[in-house]
């Protein structure tokens, strides 16, 4: 499927063109939190009298949202009759708008997670108010049932359509665009080095590194330029983990997430900026199919994005970019319970993406090494 991009210029015309093309009655707008405090919530307060169209507000949901939520809106989604998804907000909402379409028609009377996937038409279109997740771009969604996490995956729940509006990004906190913009650079990073990567994947990987590091400083600065830049590059690399999923960073970084109270991208690049030289000095248990010399050739590759001769400068930049340029630090107080929470959770599928061998030992070394700031 191509997906439609539409960058705002402001009007809000082609937004409006979209909701009259694709609805007759009733649009379902899943949000969250933020979108009283953006700009863009104005848009949807004058709408329903200017398109005649009715709005439904769905927002009964969580950061790592529950199946419950989902269940919720996809009997509110029915009940009201909608004809089409608009999704606005983080990962969280626009998973939860995913799950929304991908049950939609699906038995209310049995477990949704456990029934197959019937795709359908269904319009949706995403605007994501972060840069970071790249959820818009993904067949993936992520949802907790019984408290555990839930990988939900299917390319019929990709938006069709994706309104990309700079202005979003104004009113998120420091802490927020600092945490958001390094899940995008750990999203380009790792599918670069990941055993599923295409020449495709490569280069949306090589422009989207390019990019954050090109708008780092604007995007940092609330720059309208630095903005825009940020969007589309953490969009480019949610398409590069669309083709080839993540790899051992975010497998080890998703109980960091829960234990420590972090985010998930602060996370992410504490595990990666480890992991990166770890790699280096370890090609020779490459599981990479296409061999060690592939994966020195692709770290070479990866230096070269992030505009560094060698790969050790390149893991050096990143590391200098987590603690140094954007001051994220390491839990404190760990105690041995956690230690071993966090070595007994990583989920082993995402390490059979990761291109070199990490064994029980090796997670629980690195894992010293990242709660050290090694």
């Amino acid at each position: 499927m191509k997906q439609n991009v539409i960058r705002a210029d402001g009007s809000y015309d082609q937004l409006d063109a979209y909701i009259l093309e694709h609805s007759t009655d009733t649009v379902f707008l899943v949000c969250d939190s933020s979108l009283p405090f953006l700009k863009l919530s104005g848009y949807f307060d004058e709408a329903e009298e200017r398109l005649g169209r009715r709005f439904v507000r769905f927002d009964d949901f969580q950061p790592n949202p529950l199946y419950e939520s989902v269940f919720a809106g996809v009997h509110h989604f029915r009940e009201c009759g909608a004809q089409m998804i608009l999704a606005v907000g983080g990962g969280s909402a626009i998973d939860v708008a995913k799950c929304i379409k991908l049950y939609a028609n699906m038995d209310p009377r049995r477990n949704y997670l456990e029934q197959a996937i019937v795709p359908n038409a269904i319009p949706f279109l995403a605007i994501p108010t972060t840069a970071g997740t790249g959820s818009e771009a993904t067949r993936y969604a992520v949802i907790y049932y019984l408290g555990e996490k839930q990988s939900v995956s299917h390319s019929s729940c990709i938006p069709d359509t994706v309104y990309m509006d700079p202005d979003v990004l104004k009113t998120l906190p420091e802490y927020q665009k600092k945490a958001t913009m390094l899940d995008a650079l750990c999203h380009a990073t790792e599918s670069f080095w990941s055993v599923n990567s295409t020449d495709d994947s490569k280069i949306d990987s090589i422009h989207a590194i390019r990019g954050i590091l090109e708008h780092m400083d604007g995007y940092l600065a609330n720059t309208d330029e630095g903005n825009a830049g940020m969007l589309e590059a953490a969009h480019i690399a949610g398409k590069a983990i669309n083709v080839t999923q993540t790899t051992a960073g975010h497998a080890m970084c998703y109980k960091m997430t829960s234990l420590f109270r972090i985010a998930h991208g602060h996370a992410a690049a504490l595990c990666d900026a480890v992991l990166f030289p770890d790699m280096i000095a370890h090609t020779d248990e490459c599981i990479d199919p296409r061999g060690e010399e592939y994966l020195k050739e692709t770290l070479l590759q990866i230096a070269w994005a992030y505009g560094c001769e060698t790969p050790e400068e390149a893991a050096a930049k990143l590391r200098s970019i987590v603690f140094d340029k954007l001051q994220m630090r390491v839990p404190q107080n760990v105690s041995d319970h956690d230690f071993e929470t966090l070595c007994i959770s990583v989920n082993p599928v995402r390490l059979k993406n990761h291109p070199v061998n990490l064994d029980i030992e090796t997670i629980s070394r690195l894992y010293e090494q990242i709660l050290q700031g090694e």
